[in-house]
């Protein structure tokens, strides 16, 4: 598997992921416009398919945040989401930013697992976060300098 910058021959197969992992996913539209905005945008890639993506950003002056990581279904549980994630955290120290956040719905106890086994914790509860009226975690890591 390798992870590399997003290009947009995979914006197909990244909708299709986005819409796969969440009740709410984000449109081609947006998913470019971030894109053109410069967020960060890596996919993995395995056997010439795109399994999974992350979209991260600086956020402010010393603060990253991960706006979506998703893998596709038939991948969950192979590491891709641990070594998209690792990168982005990775750019983030080598840019200088040791403070990371994220929001994740409170219902998605997979995912709040997932970000606790690399040493995300949680700040607080958001009380109708998302457009559904779910409720989120704000989640962070610090990373060590």
């Amino acid at each position: 598997m390798i992870i590399r910058k997003f290009q947009y021959s995979d914006l197909k197969k990244v909708y299709e992921i986005e819409e796969m992992s969440f009740s709410e996913p984000y449109n081609t539209d947006i998913l470019l416009k971030l894109y053109e905005l410069g967020v960060g945008f890596l996919v993995a890639e395995e056997d010439s398919e795109i399994v999974g993506y992350i979209l991260f950003w600086i956020k402010e002056i010393d603060n990253g945040h991960i706006i979506s990581l998703a893998v596709d279904k038939n991948y969950r549980g192979t590491k891709v989401g641990t070594r998209l994630l690792q990168t982005a955290i990775n750019i983030f120290i080598d840019s200088g930013i040791y403070k990371i956040n994220l929001e994740v719905k409170t219902q998605n106890y997979k995912a709040i697992t997932f970000y606790k086994s690399l040493g995300f914790v949680v700040d607080r509860e958001e009380i109708n976060y998302y457009e559904d009226g779910s409720n989120a975690f704000k989640m962070h890591l610090d990373c060590p300098s």
